[in-house]
């Protein structure tokens, strides 16, 4: 029964029995075409290079497009074309230096037009419409529909001359460039972990900002970031820590405006004497806008580590209930013998230089730590393009997320080791399996919507990040200070929760689907760990049923995982994986190795999704305004 307060309001979009049968019959076309192509992105890690190709070429969709349409052309031509689609403004900036650019302009256009007009015949004109740039989208909409023949030649030939004498084809080219790719991929799902590692989550952020169709499921590095932005000490640290690790000055400085001179200063005096030979950063990109002296970075990369290690000791006394005991070490330290003790043995420590550290009493703060903080932690809650990407984030995304017969999320399900799902106290109340990951993501949304800016206000994101029982980081224990400290690598072993064990078997992912409302059908998204492909690795876990796609885009991980990241695609006539090789900044990168992971017994069309059911829906209530009408009410 629908709501006659609800018809009401439906009344005035639809006045009429024909506005409303008008719609009735759109609807129910739409119904019948194809279902658009979802693109599922994992654990970016910043590399905004590599993930804007992935997306612009719809990872090597258009490649495929481009080959189908002109594969009579040499193979030189067509990756030429590929290029021009992918990174147009830069393509375009060197064609400009040639003779004949007018030329090439007319016949490019001409090409860009037909794999235009592949990328988009599944969509209905208005969509295509809505994917068109503004300035364009009227030139572009009448070149993709000009079908009669008898003008059409004249048609576009006065257009395109147009354009060019007017000195408007630099501008369509990109334009019409920009919307191929954006019609290539209908809807965008990033499975978490856009934050850390790589150069410029940043950018990637600012990317999607203005992306149509895109949703997240946050992963550990993002949750704890969210604690960065609202000035937990704790999170900030680590996203300092991590960031300085990797030398990501640009990101941190020029991206978000985050002010790094009273650490390097306060690094600078405390440091001066000590090489931090264990804190040298990895470097895997240059800063273009920021380059900081690498001496200078190992300081400020030890000094922001004990202040980590600091803080995670008082918040362990605040929130004992975290669990955080096993790895507070500081005070675990014997400063007359250099060892710390850790499960129960003693052991030599590698770098003995606590200039900042009491014995007496070691996770206190020295006055000049604590002025530190405070300014570090001023320059996160007021960095407005920080502010705006979380809020994005948490806008966009969720925990986990059911789509399309698809379960989403980052990290894992805690389970105990004979398989079942592990109860997990939360402010005073039990929960396990989908019910705990509700209650997270309610307790993510209310510590950035709520939490003052305090230095230990929203700390449960913190624990979210690499507590024992977190969804999001899946091992018993993190153990940063050992391998900063301990030489021996024992100390540095982190075990995985046994979810990671039983996925493999195709009952437990059924356990895992039933318990989300999900048939036998759907699959599991998962991102998170890395699969090493280079020792035998596959993605597909759990009889089909569940996909790992994390192939390791952050370069620092390539060398165990021998390829450079997964996209998983999943269209009108199958699901498959796209494969891809390390990116390189220079020319066209190699077409990336898809496998089928499913084939569907027939095509899935728009009736089929998620975005169908709402449509029947809508159906179903003009129907019902109908039979208002005719009863005259």
């Amino acid at each position: 029964m629908v709501d006659e307060h609800y018809l009401e309001l439906l009344s005035k979009d639809y006045p009429s029995i024909e506005d409303a049968s008008f719609e009735i019959i759109k609807l129910s076309a739409i119904l019948k075409l194809p279902k658009g192509t979802e693109y599922f992105f994992s654990d970016l890690h910043g590399e905004h290079e590599a993930f804007l190709y992935m997306l612009k070429s719809a990872s090597g969709v258009i490649r495929e497009k481009i080959d189908w349409i002109y594969g009579k052309n040499t193979v030189a031509e067509r990756e030429e074309l590929a290029k021009l689609i992918i990174d147009p403004e830069s393509y375009i900036a060197n064609k400009k230096q040639e003779e004949d650019f007018d030329e090439w302009c007319r016949v490019t256009i001409y090409k860009l037009i037909e794999v235009c007009k592949s990328a988009a015949n599944k969509y209905t004109r208005s969509k295509v419409r809505k994917r068109l740039p503004e300035g364009f989208a009227y030139i572009i909409d009448e070149l993709l529909h000009a079908d009669d023949e008898a003008n059409k030649e004249y048609y576009y030939s006065e257009i395109i001359h147009s354009l060019i004498t007017e000195g408007m084809a630099e501008g369509f080219m990109i334009a019409i460039s920009t919307a191929i790719s954006k019609l290539c991929v209908d809807r965008l799902h990033i499975i978490g972990d856009i934050f850390d590692r790589g150069p410029h989550p940043d950018l990637i952020m600012d990317y999607l900002v203005n992306y149509d169709n895109v949703d997240f499921q946050w992963g550990n590095h993002d949750v704890f970031w969210m604690g960065a932005a609202i000035g937990n000490w704790v999170c900030l640290c680590n996203a300092l820590r991590i960031s300085i690790s990797y030398n990501n000055f640009d990101m941190l400085e020029i991206g978000y405006g985050i002010n790094l001179r009273p650490l390097a200063v306060f690094a600078k005096e405390i440091y001066k004497d000590d090489d931090c030979k264990y804190f040298k950063p990895h470097v895997y990109d240059e800063n273009k806008y920021d380059p900081i002296d690498l001496e200078l970075a190992a300081k400020m990369h030890k000094a922001i580590a004990i202040l980590q290690f600091k803080i995670e000791g008082q918040i362990s006394k605040l929130h004992p209930e975290f669990n955080l005991e096993p790895r507070v070490l500081l005070d675990k330290i014997n400063f007359e013998n250099n060892t710390v003790r850790y499960n129960g043995k003693d052991y030599p420590l590698r770098d003995t230089n606590f200039p900042t550290v009491d014995p007496k009493d070691p996770l206190k703060l020295t006055d000049e730590e604590k002025d530190l903080m405070e300014r570090l932690a001023a320059s996160f809650i007021s960095s407005p393009k920080l502010q705006s990407h979380i809020r994005f984030l948490l806008s966009r995304g969720s925990l986990y997320s059911i789509t399309n017969n698809n379960l989403l999320y980052h990290g894992c399900i805690p389970m105990t080791d004979d398989g079942e799902f592990v109860e997990v106290s939360l402010k005073g109340k039990t929960y396990k399996g989908k019910k705990y990951f509700d209650a997270v993501d309610k307790i993510i949304r209310k510590c950035y919507s709520e939490t003052k800016h305090t230095p230990f206000g929203g700390s449960e994101l913190y624990w979210l990040w690499s507590g024992g029982e977190s969804p999001f980081f899946g091992k018993d224990i993190i153990t940063t200070f050992q391998r900063y400290f301990i030489e021996d690598k024992e100390t540095h072993k982190e075990t995985t929760n046994p979810y990671y064990r039983h996925v493999n078997e195709k009952s437990m992912c059924l356990k895992i689907l039933e318990e989300f409302g999900l048939d036998e059908t759907a699959h599991i998204i998962n991102g998170h760990v890395p699969v090493k492909k280079i020792k035998g690795e596959s993605p597909i876990k759990g009889g089909g049923r569940l996909l790992v796609i994390d192939g390791g885009m952050a370069k620092s991980y390539q060398k165990s995982t021998g390829i450079a990241g997964y996209t998983l695609i999943s269209n009108s006539r199958y699901l498959a994986l796209a494969e891809h090789k390390p990116y390189t900044a220079t020319g066209i990168n190699e077409i990336p190795t898809v496998k089928q992971v499913e084939s569907f017994p027939r095509r899935v069309t728009v009736e089929d999704t998620d975005f169908g059911k709402k449509l029947k829906g809508k159906i179903e209530e003009l129907r019902a305004l109908i039979d208002y009408y005719k009863k005259g009410i």
